[in-house]
């Protein structure tokens, strides 16, 4: 039985108050909007209604004395509750960047800060997994078996044993994978083609999922990874963790700015993606063949033999076939009295 240490029991403190304190943040957004749908009010024109220019659109808007208060009370637990996550992200940066995986992770597309030390928690040492199907079994990404006796095995759906909140990152990392060119989007798209939109995604969690186990064992980065973005996600997350701002000078991030770089990094991205769909559009998707044992096939064989062949009758013994006296006895003297009726 494995046991954290007490760095990675830090982290994983960290990583599950910040999943607490964002979900009941998330819970008091949603009474707000419940009271203004209840109120038949119109949709924000503001892109965040809990921005600055929200809430001045939020308090312009005819509602009852109660309700204004409520709306009031819930806007200040609002501000509790984000600062609060402010805090707690700027610890999660702090360990970040001094923890070399959670590094390399972040070059992998829609990965994040957050994503990557709820990863980084959750395995504890890469070591304890010897192949990244025992990674994505620890995670709950496998699926399902089922098998009764001698018949062959069916896959269903997703086990879900596993580290719920890092599987849960995963997914989100995954959907943010959907909108980022590459192989892995590619892979999306074929798979949401022919299974929904719901089993692609999780498919593509399971691929992410593989992957942090090849980068973490064979310490490489991600080899589709953006430069600039990764140098970006870098230095937004140094500077959370308050290192100090070097202003006036051009650092690896400047190339996020430039317009014509960035295409570039996203047309390399789109051709990999072009790449990937056709080395496998001519893949056809078949079920596994079904193998049969040697048991469920002698069984099939023996119901189709016939009755006799499967039934031996037992033969009678000698002691069975003796007739006992006086019974052969009574039997001579029926048949003598039938033959003298007869004959009268």
């Amino acid at each position: 039985m494995w046991l954290p240490d007490e760095e990675t029991a830090r982290r994983l403190r960290h990583v599950a108050r910040r999943a607490q304190v964002v979900r009941q943040r998330t819970q008091v957004k949603n009474q707000i909007h419940a009271i203004l749908h209840r109120h038949r009010v119109p949709p924000c024109p503001y892109a965040d209604l809990f921005g600055k220019g929200g809430r001045v659109w939020l308090a312009s808007q005819p509602l009852p004395a109660d309700e204004r208060q409520t709306v009031a009370s819930l806007l200040r637990t609002l501000d509790q509750f984000t600062e609060e996550v402010a805090g707690i992200e700027r610890d999660v940066a702090e360990e970040t960047v001094a923890c070399v995986p959670a590094r390399r992770l972040m070059t992998m597309p829609g990965v994040d800060a957050a994503v990557a030390m709820t990863l980084v928690a959750a395995v504890g040492e890469i070591a304890r997994f010897s192949s990244s199907q025992k990674l994505v079994s620890y995670l709950g990404l496998d699926p399902r078996v089922r098998q009764s006796g001698l018949h062959p095995a069916t896959h269903g759906r997703i086990s879900t044993q596993g580290h719920a909140h890092a599987r849960s990152m995963l997914v989100q990392a995954a959907w943010a994978v959907t909108k980022t060119p590459g192989p892995l989007r590619a892979f999306f798209l074929r798979l949401r083609a022919r299974r929904g939109e719901q089993i692609a995604v999780v498919a593509t969690a399971r691929k992410l999922a593989v992957l942090v186990w090849h980068l973490w064992t064979k310490e490489q980065d991600d080899l589709w990874a953006r430069p600039s973005l990764t140098a970006t996600k870098l230095r937004t997350l140094e500077l959370r963790a308050g290192r100090p701002a070097r202003r006036g000078q051009r650092g690896p991030t400047v190339n996020y700015r430039i317009q014509s770089l960035r295409n570039q990094e996203r047309a390399i991205g789109e051709q990999a993606e072009r790449a990937y769909a056709k080395a496998v559009a001519r893949w056809q998707p078949r079920r596994p063949a079904r193998q049969k044992s040697i048991g469920v096939s002698a069984a099939k064989e023996e119901r189709t033999q016939p009755c006799e062949a499967r039934v031996r009758r037992r033969e009678p013994s000698t002691s069975e076939l003796a007739v006992p006296v006086g019974v052969a006895h009574a039997h001579d003297e029926h048949s003598r009295n039938r033959g003298r009726r007869g004959g009268a």
